[in-house]
């Protein structure tokens, strides 16, 4: 009966566009890094200053969400309470929004920022160091955010008020497209959605699975190369197969709770064995930096300098957001009913942003504070080996660094498989015919999609493997994500004149 209702067509296509794409990536890599590579800076320089639009107006809309007269919407059927605890909630909505990307860039971040500031700022001045310590939190703040919150009320609505019984991507545009599961648009869009989840929870686990191997190798001895790379993404695929087979309480839930509150308690180590007043006076500065330039930020497009800053991280940022943005809205619908529309662009905004900023004012800060103490040339070890190697050294500073980084290392490895665990629950669900609220897709179905979420960062490392800049797997990775974020920058414009129309039409 599960295997009737599988789409497989979209299924099919999916495949077939993995294996297309893959495999001449691994067979020409040479070429295949070249292509990428033009194609990141033919997008990041034509449309960059279409993301930037974006990352405002999606702001704007959910404002008006939130405040308005739609704000108090219940998610669901009159009755319905929120099926899981807020702590449940906001550690399953923040293990799936930032996977464990999160690991890899809040403690050298700034570093890249430090070496070559925004708004033209003299390189590792005071000033450059003040931008190094809130760029990240910006990042990875509000806006990010933003970007996630608003694909899950696209979804959300449909799926728990209109009763669409269908959890997919097209069910955002569902006032547009009508019968999602019949039309030729309602599959496009999920095509182009599971694409985009492919090439963004690719990245993030392209980013982490080096940085695991780092970390095995400083506690083992064994060498980091590409084949310990793969022997943790193996781990990961294992640990997320099991919790996936147990399915959204016992796997996803279990898993998001025990990481979020062992995250918590390393960040809450660093703080009182580093140097806690130096961590607790940078945090409150950069908070306040960004607060008094938030707006500059997010509209800052670098049109008369041209240094490369906006199209190398804010644009790449928000292609990230969005590519990934479907998925995470996917995932926090299925977790989100009973709760109001409000509430759920409230805490989505809130716990998101906070929980992010706490990692970059902890992890980040503290890694800036052994560059300007010189206990540590964090920017030297980032040239000459590469992120995982600086992340690993940073860490290896603190008092009992074994235990430190085996304890980095557990929670890396968690965040991956939570982020492999919960796309692969959305991946199969796009590709389920129908799913009721409460349901989940089968099994072996989950399974399925959480091995081939393997193939994509696989492929993307392979090729940075070859080339003998540290930094190359890096880039490639990120333009890869850049790429597949574009067609769902489109998509996203339909979703919010699909929710705004059928909102109107249904409260009057």
């Amino acid at each position: 009966m599960e295997q009737k209702q599988i789409d497989w067509a979209t299924f099919g296509t999916c495949l077939a566009i993995i294996l297309v794409v893959c495999l001449p990536l691994a067979v020409y890599p040479g070429t295949g890094g070249q292509l990428i590579l033009k194609s990141y800076q033919f997008i990041a320089s034509e449309f960059g200053f279409l993301y930037m639009l974006a990352g405002v107006a999606v702001m704007v809309l959910l404002a008006r969400l939130a405040i308005g007269r739609y704000g108090g919407i219940v998610l669901g059927t009159d009755g319905d309470k929120p099926e899981f605890s807020d702590y449940s909630w906001a550690a399953m909505l923040f293990c799936a929004g930032i996977g464990g990307g999160l690991m890899f860039w809040a403690p050298v971040e700034w570093a890249y920022y430090f070496d070559a500031p925004p708004f033209g700022v003299e390189s590792r001045s005071a000033m450059a160091a003040d931008w190094a310590a809130t760029y990240g939190i910006f990042h990875w703040g509000p806006t990010a955010w933003c970007f996630y919150c608003l694909p899950t009320l696209a979804i959300a609505y449909p799926y728990y008020v209109k009763r669409v019984p269908f959890l997919r991507f097209s069910t955002s545009c569902h006032y547009l497209v009508g019968a999602t599961e019949e039309t030729v648009w309602g599959r496009f869009i999920d095509l182009l959605f599971m694409i985009a989840l492919l090439g963004g929870a690719g990245s993030s686990i392209g980013f982490t699975t080096p940085l695991i191997a780092a970390c095995i190798s400083r506690l083992t001895g064994i060498d980091a190369g590409f084949a310990l790379e793969v022997l943790a993404v193996f781990l990961c695929v294992g640990l997320f197969s099991i919790s996936v087979w147990l399915g959204l309480r016992k796997g996803i839930k279990r898993l998001s709770d025990i990481n979020l509150g062992l995250a918590l308690a390393l960040l809450l180590f660093i703080v009182i064995a580093g140097p806690t007043v130096f961590l607790l006076k940078t945090s409150v500065s950069s908070v306040g930096l960004m607060l008094q330039n938030f707006i500059r930020m997010n509209t800052w497009t670098d049109a008369f300098t041209d240094s490369g800053f906006v199209e190398s991280w804010t644009i790449w940022y928000w292609a990230w957001w969005i590519a990934y943005g479907p998925f995470v809205g996917l995932f926090v619908t299925r977790i989100s009913r009973g709760r109001t529309i409000r509430q759920v662009i409230l805490g989505m905004i809130g716990y998101g942003s906070l929980g992010a900023m706490i990692f970059y004012m902890t992890l980040g800060n503290y890694g800036l504070s052994l560059e300007l103490s010189e206990t540590l040339s964090v920017t030297a070890i980032l040239e000459e080996r590469g992120q995982s190697s600086a992340v690993v050294a940073i860490l290896g500073q603190l008092p009992w660094p074994g235990l430190v980084i085996a304890a980095f290392c557990l929670v890396t490895i968690i965040f991956t498989a939570t982020t492999y665990d919960s796309a692969s629950y959305i991946l199969a669900s796009s590709a389920t015919r129908r799913i009721e609220a409460g349901d989940d897709p089968a099994r072996w179905h989950r399974l399925f999609w959480a091995v081939a979420l393997a193939v994509v960062p696989l492929t993307l490392m392979f090729i940075g493997r070859l080339a003998d800049d540290p930094r190359a797997g890096l880039t490639v990775i990120q333009t890869a994500t850049l790429v597949v974020s574009l067609p769902i920058l489109v998509v996203g414009v339909l979703m919010s004149v699909s929710l705004l129309k059928q909102l109107r039409i249904d409260q009057g």
